[in-house]
């Protein structure tokens, strides 16, 4: 497994360059594909253990590095089991073959993710699983990254090694999706959070959206908020619902909170600027924003970020995300407001869908828009939720996904 490490959680530098642009303009031209790798059959059981691989992957806080499990099977028996924490300490399948000793020679190993073959923090993983004598290693998907040396898979196989790869490939994938974008585009996956009623409206007439949706709702989005890197709003959702974007009603610490505000208009007074001291607060402004409110807001402990400015007056969407993507932010969950939100879908930068809609009529004099953009000319041509997932969250309707966006 490949990846970088933080230095401080929220605000932290990235050893991550992102591609760099071609001479033209465009991005920069992919990565040759490594080279084939001879492997065996894909059998049931390996699936089975794979899945066993991916439901420790569910584990651990490792951002910026990705999701991984492993899990080590000697003699149809699980022998060692693990997942990679945090930055810095061992990867999954170097800490499940710790864990399963000298019980690792001759046995199987599953990890959902190929193993590094490259130095960082830690030796390569390819290493670790060579020395401990281990016969045959099942992977989920190939390393993605670009900028590593080495292919593990291939080391492995060299090195007498039998190597299953593809195995339950897709789901593999998705646990590394956020990670694999970031680490290929130099851009954030972005997940767009939306809550409104059941005709469309996301406040009363007079302006009210606390609560539009219940607490189980709203404890929901909060977890979500605790796996997020970082968590956005527009300028106005900050003026005009002073929130505190935190983690208050499930276990877990609060990501770097992050306001797209070109004016820097956000008022000293706000919950976000009083404690910026406590929870990192970050405000992404245009080049031109005010000096004086940029020192007054430093001052306060929040970090403002210049970033170019549309012709429209609005922030550059691409500039933005690359900014908090070079500052380690590998997700981010945006919640609003409108103009955020249908700047990142016109773009194409949202990845993913998190609508609650919650079983009240606002009626037509509710403020509509939870999405401020011109739109598709037809449905067809409407982004939308690939494998929609749907559940009751409370008395809430709640739909999520990755999103498509058809040609």
């Amino acid at each position: 497994m490949s990846g970088n490490d933080p230095k401080r959680p929220g605000l932290r530098p990235s050893s991550i360059v992102p591609p760099p642009p071609s001479p033209t303009g465009s991005p920069a031209a992919p990565a040759p594909a490594p080279p084939p790798v001879t492997v065996s059959a894909v059998t049931t059981d390996d699936e089975r253990w794979m899945d066993v691989a991916l439901t420790m992957a569910k584990n651990g806080t490792p951002s910026p590095n990705p999701h991984v499990g492993a899990v080590v099977l000697r003699n149809g028996e699980i022998v060692a089991s693990a997942h990679h924490e945090r930055a810095g300490t061992d990867h999954a399948e170097v800490a499940a073959l710790r864990a399963a000793g000298d019980k690792a020679k001759g046995a199987s190993l599953y990890v959902t993710l190929e193993p590094c073959n490259h130095h960082g923090r830690t030796p390569p993983c390819t290493e670790a699983i060579i020395a401990s004598g281990v016969a045959r290693v099942v992977i989920g998907c190939r390393d993605p990254n670009p900028h590593v040396e080495g292919d593990g898979a291939t080391k492995l196989r060299a090195a007498g090694l039998e190597v299953v790869l593809g195995v339950r490939e897709e789901k593999a994938q998705a646990y590394i999706a956020p990670w694999a974008k970031h680490i290929t585009v130099g851009l954030p996956y972005v997940s767009l959070k939306l809550a409104l009623s059941l005709d469309g409206r996301i406040a009363t007439r007079t302006g009210e959206s606390k609560w539009v949706t219940g607490p189980d709702a709203r404890a929901k989005v909060h977890l979500l908020r605790s796996r997020s890197d970082g968590i956005a709003i527009g300028i106005g959702t900050a003026l005009a619902d002073d929130p505190r974007l935190t983690v208050r009603d499930t276990p877990g610490d609060s990501p770097l909170r992050i306001v797209f505000d070109t004016k820097l208009r956000l008022p000293l007074a706000s919950r976000l600027v009083q404690t910026a001291r406590e929870v990192p607060t970050l405000v992404l402004c245009g080049v031109d924003a005010s000096v004086e409110a940029e020192a007054e807001l430093g001052v306060a402990g929040v970090e403002c970020v210049r970033c170019p400015v549309s012709a429209e007056g609005r922030l550059d969407v691409f500039a933005a995300l690359r900014a908090l993507a070079q500052r380690g932010i590998v997700s981010l969950m945006v919640e609003g407001g409108a103009e955020l939100a249908g700047s990142l879908l016109a773009g194409r930068y949202a990845d993913e869908l998190h609508v609650f809609v919650a079983p009240i009529l606002l009626g037509p004099r509710g403020r509509a828009g939870a999405v401020d953009w011109a739109g598709p000319d037809t449905p067809q041509k409407a982004p939308r939720i690939a494998s929609p997932a749907w559940e009751l969250v409370g008395n809430d309707a709640y739909v999520h996904g990755p999103l498509v966006y058809p040609e």
